[in-house]
């Protein structure tokens, strides 16, 4: 993308017709992508619903769960009032990492600390450990 308009750089006897096909794919492939990225409480809500009917038993309530400007933290919850907060610049992430995200605020939800009970509810989520290194480089990149 420059300055907003998808430049397709192709070889010069490529014809029309491919050009106007990878221009169409290459278009669709950048709205999902920004679809992604975009936060959305929705989306955000229908990933809790999903992890807890996966690793809760669908067991689990809370009274908000959305987006919100976080600089330090990825997420957070006050189990007490059963509110989940997923920081803004977690929706970019792949959905295997939001996902854990989730999970692991939702494991809040019955356990408020992190001692071993919480672990073993946040390892119910196959990808836990693998998303923890993922969210550990990010961070050490900042």
């Amino acid at each position: 993308m420059r300055s907003g308009v998808l430049e397709l750089l192709v070889p010069a006897t490529m014809p029309h017709s491919e050009r106007e096909h990878w221009a169409e794919v290459m278009s669709r492939r950048l709205e999902k992508q920004a679809e992604r990225r975009r936060p959305s409480d929705d989306r955000l809500a229908e990933r809790a619903r999903l992890m807890n009917h996966r690793h809760f038993e669908g067991k689990l309530r809370w009274n908000s769960i959305d987006f919100t400007d976080m600089d330090r933290l990825w997420g957070s919850c006050t189990f007490t009032d059963g509110a989940i907060r997923i920081a803004k610049r977690a929706a970019a992430l792949p959905d295997w990492v939001l996902d854990y995200l989730v999970v692991h605020e939702l494991a809040h939800l019955l356990q408020s600390d992190h001692g071993p009970e919480f672990h073993a509810l946040e390892n119910r989520y196959p990808l836990a450990e693998r998303a923890k290194g993922y969210l550990l480089a990010l961070d050490a990149m900042a």
